[in-house]
Parts: C-alpha cells; sequence; structure tokens
C-alpha cells in the first residue's frame, strides 16, 4: 500500500508540473504574440530572442535546399512542413525557416508536388522556436540531402551539409505568400487539461490503495474479534 500511494503520489506530482510547464508556455505566448515584431537584421540577433517573439526578416530563400518534415498530420490529412534555410540580407548567417504545410500524396508518398518559392530578396514575418515538435523515431538519422523527406533536422548536420552558418533556432513563417502552403502551426501549450486528468488518475490510485488498506484492515479486526 505504501508503495502504491508513493507511486500514485509521485507521478500525479510529475502530471501536475507538466500541465504548469505547459500553462507557462501558454502565458507566455500570449504575451509575446501581443508585442509588434522586431525587426531584425542578424541572425546574431535572432538567435538571441526568446521563444514565440515575432519577428521580421529581410533575405531571400535558399531554394535549392527545400526539406520536407514527415509525419506532420493537420485536420486529420497526412502532411509534410516545408522547411527551408532563409539568408539574412547583408549577412552571411542563415535562420531555418518553417514555411508552412503540405499534403502528402495519398498514392505515392515520395511524390513531392512542385514547390513555389519566391525570387529574390524579400521579407516575411514569424514567430521563432527553439526547436520542431519532436516525433518518434526509429534508426538513425538519414543523411540530410536537397528536397529530401525526413525524419529531424539536426542543425550540425544541416550545417555540414549545406555549409551554411545557420543558428540553431527555427522560424515559424506566418506572414502569407502565394505558395500554397498552410501556415496553421500547433499551439505547443496545448494538452494541459490532459495532464490535469492524468494527475486525477494518479491521485485516484493513491487514495484507492490508502481506502482499501484502511477498510481491510478494519475487516481484519472485526474477524479477529
Amino acid at each position: 500500500t505504501a508503495i502504491l500511494c508513493a507511486i500514485g503520489i509521485s507521478l500525479g506530482n510529475w502530471q501536475t508540473r507538466r500541465a504548469e510547464e505547459k500553462e507557462a508556455i501558454a502565458a507566455l505566448m500570449q504575451e509575446q504574440l501581443r508585442r509588434a515584431p522586431v525587426v531584425l537584421s542578424t541572425a546574431q540577433e535572432f538567435s538571441q530572442l526568446q521563444a514565440f517573439q515575432k519577428v521580421k526578416l529581410r533575405g531571400q530563400f535558399v531554394r535549392d535546399w527545400p526539406l520536407y518534415l514527415d509525419n506532420r498530420p493537420l485536420y486529420g490529412v497526412a502532411g509534410f512542413y516545408v522547411l527551408m534555410p532563409f539568408k539574412i540580407d547583408g549577412s552571411k548567417q542563415s535562420v531555418l525557416v518553417a514555411r508552412g504545410w503540405l499534403q502528402r500524396n495519398p498514392v505515392e508518398r515520395t511524390k513531392i508536388p512542385t514547390l513555389l518559392t519566391d525570387q529574390g530578396i524579400i521579407e516575411i514575418e514569424g514567430v521563432v522556436r527553439d526547436q520542431l515538435d519532436r516525433t518518434m523515431q526509429l534508426g538513425k538519422s538519414e543523411i540530410l540531402k536537397p528536397a529530401s523527406i525526413v525524419q529531424s533536422v539536426p542543425f550540425d548536420d544541416l550545417r555540414k551539409q549545406t555549409g551554411l552558418a545557420i543558428v540553431d533556432k527555427v522560424l515559424e513563417q506566418t506572414s502569407n505568400a502565394s505558395d500554397g502552403l498552410i501556415r496553421d502551426w500547433p499551439k505547443p501549450s496545448a494538452g494541459s487539461d490532459k495532464h490535469r486528468a492524468y494527475a486525477f488518475q494518479w491521485y485516484g490510485l493513491a487514495l484507492m490503495a490508502a481506502i482499501f488498506f484502511v477498510v481491510t484492515g478494519i475487516r481484519r479486526g472485526k474477524n479477529r474479534k
């Protein structure tokens, strides 16, 4: 009983902390999104920003290095996140931009439709992320190649393969573009209610174990009498 109570309480506390973390992220997001976008001129400035800050960058996409991040469903439909380095104007550094969501071909998974990309110097707006949301991956990461479908994008590998000075943050693009991509990004703060429910279940297990111990103890005492 003591072991069950300890397990239930500790796991309940863990789930409660997870809920509080996501609620803190939600509060941070709301605070950052209320602010005006920060206009940046260098990747060094970008790397120093906090997560979920809104920014504007001026530069151009490295059009020959698109990557398609797999296993990213949207509205129940299978698809990819389109990633592409963005070279900041007047700087030698680049930022990895999550441009948007693209539906996967239901018949031929590896067939990618033509990707429309603006040419020349443009200005984009987006939200800073420390990293992209991760999915489960089996085996080793594949070697990054242009236009490849990948499960993850390690920054060290990306810098090595592209030869670009890419900072260790991601920009989720929110500004409109005529490229057919959907920019309905998932909210990383979602799910606090789920953790609260799990915590309630674990606390309930600890309580039931304690009640069972008390009830069975009383019954045994009566039987002995």
